[in-house]
């Protein structure tokens, strides 16, 4: 059980929270076939949309920009894949707001503000889950709350973790009356002078109708003294394993699967593992490691021999940043249920979802030294005949369909090479690159995947032939009156295609490109 210390705010009355717009239909709670309530749309994690028939391989190409909604400048570029339900989408805001817009129009329903908990406003980083009537989703100082979907009305928050830059990121997931949800943190950021690192990573369970913890598994034992830094601030150890990414669970088994971070100090833990625990009880059914040692704060990709020092590790190459921060698949494969995931280092990893036993592992992509993003970032899949999987910056970021049973490629598409010579990326060689940035998304015959080349494209499915492409780098007009221009596609989700729709983020801090607007969400049908 988690102590006393988890802070929490039942403010189920507190209307001021909310900004209803009074003209609207408020939304109805319902989730119908077709809709995207989840990151993962689905509890098994397929990322795929199986009742999306209207757009299809042979239409595609017509996709036009129907509405767009921009942020304001000074908030910065957004995180939040949203969740389209019963004609509302409902996504975050790096202004630190939650929305609720009429899915065809933009028009605005409500908004919540994260300012009116806690200490002001802070980003929404990842999905919300729209379930049960409620809205579910974290920010970026480790609070999670329940709006009333139909109002936005507070109905709990609770403060997962109060350790400096502890974060949620992953999307919550919904399951048997509970919430399941990583924290992570950026505490390997905060420099030489921070007593690095005393974060352990972990998974809370929580009452999906009062936010009341049911249980709390760490990713790390305690971290103890373990001497001193170079500059003479104290070391501890071990720590990290943070929780980047979104949970997927097999309702038949009750087992939760979830990826694991590296260790920010030290040595030790479930780091860049696996983890499969009882859904009821948080224990440990199995875990598996993907990496034998893995320890890695920034300074370890630093240049400066001063702050090289910092990094213990760099010199016998386990500084590696190698998270299992994608999130995993479920599916069955004959008479076999399995669990498939990716990981920074470029690997696709195929286990059986009772024992954790491999499968088989797909290398996709040649690890970057001190640091993976060649590799897998934040998510795949699964459409019952192939896998979807795509590399980041691995010079080129590719799109590759695999065989379930076997890993074999199938097809594999790399990032079109005039990517950063058309369109807007043109004008900043020096800060395209050719590979992707979101989560691999697909529904009937389609495959819909964005690059830091700011170009969101549609694949077949059947061959990885391009069949659409739009370019986001350029100026919008938008329904709530700010200027907006794209950018890099956002990672940390990616594409949600809902009834006829396509919504996606454009924007993102990882790969920023110079503009004087605002990043934008934009619906095309």
């Amino acid at each position: 059980m988690v102590g006393a210390s988890a802070l929490a705010i039942g403010l189920a009355g507190a209307g001021a929270n909310a900004r209803p717009a009074a003209a609207l239909a408020a939304p109805r709670a319902t989730a119908f076939p077709g809709d995207w309530p989840t990151w993962q749309r689905d509890l098994r994690g397929s990322r795929n949309n199986p009742h999306e028939h209207g757009i299809t391989p042979d239409n595609v190409s017509g996709l036009k920009l129907k509405w767009a909604f921009a942020y304001p400048k000074e908030a910065g570029t957004p995180r939040s894949q949203p969740a389209v339900v019963n004609g509302t989408i409902y996504f975050g805001g790096p202004d630190g707001k939650l929305y609720a817009r009429d899915a065809r129009t933009g028009a605005a329903k409500w908004e919540f503000d994260t300012a009116t908990v806690g200490t002001g406003a802070t980003p929404v980083q990842d999905s919300p889950a729209v379930v049960r009537g409620k809205v579910y989703f974290g920010d970026k100082r480790g609070y999670l709350y329940a709006l009333d979907q139909r109002t936005g009305r507070l109905v709990w928050a609770r403060r997962l973790d109060s350790s400096e830059s502890a974060t949620v990121t992953g999307s919550p997931i919904v399951f048997d009356g509970r919430v399941y949800v990583g924290v992570s943190s950026w505490e390997n950021l905060l420099g030489t002078a921070h007593a690095c690192c005393t974060f352990r990573g972990h998974v809370d369970a929580l009452d999906a109708d009062t936010g009341r913890p049911a249980w709390r598994f760490y990713t790390v034992r305690p971290p103890r003294k373990d001497g001193t830094w170079p500059n003479g601030v104290t070391r501890y150890a071990p720590s990290g394993a943070g929780v980047w990414s979104t949970p997927a669970i097999d309702p038949a088994t009750r087992t939760l699967f979830v990826g694991t971070g590296q260790n920010y100090s030290g040595s030790g833990g479930h780091f860049d593992s696996l983890l499969a625990l009882d859904t009821a009880t948080g224990a440990v059914r199995w875990t598996r490691k993907m990496t034998p040692t893995d320890t890695w704060r920034i300074e370890c990709s630093s240049t400066v021999p001063e702050e090289q020092k910092f990094c213990p590790n760099l010199d016998d190459g386990t500084a590696l940043d190698y998270d299992v921060g994608a999130a995993p698949n479920v599916f069955t494969m004959g008479h076999r249920r399995v669990v498939g995931i990716g990981q920074k280092s470029g690997v696709y990893h195929l286990l059986d979802a009772r024992t954790g036993e491999v499968i088989w592992e797909r290398a996709l992509s040649t690890p970057m030294p001190n640091g993976g993003l060649s590799g897998i970032q934040w998510g795949t899949s699964y459409d019952g005949h192939r896998l979807y999987v795509a590399t980041y910056a691995a010079n080129p970021g590719t799109l590759y369909a695999l065989a379930p049973a076997t890993g074999r490629i199938l097809w594999k598409t790399p990032n079109p090479t005039d990517g950063c010579t058309t369109g807007g990326a043109a004008q900043y060689p020096d800060v395209c690159a050719l590979g992707h940035t979101p989560a691999v998304t697909t529904t009937p015959g389609l495959v819909w995947e964005g690059g830091i080349d700011g170009k969101m494209r549609a694949y077949s499915a059947s061959t990885g032939q391009v069949l659409w492409t739009f370019d986001t780098i350029r100026d919008f007009g938008t329904v709530n009156g700010e200027a907006g221009r794209g950018g890099a596609i956002s990672g940390g989700g990616g594409a949600v295609v809902s009834h006829g729709m396509l919504y996606i983020q454009s924007g993102y801090f990882f790969n920023p490109y110079p503009t004087d607007k605002g990043s934008v969400l934009m619906a095309f049908g």
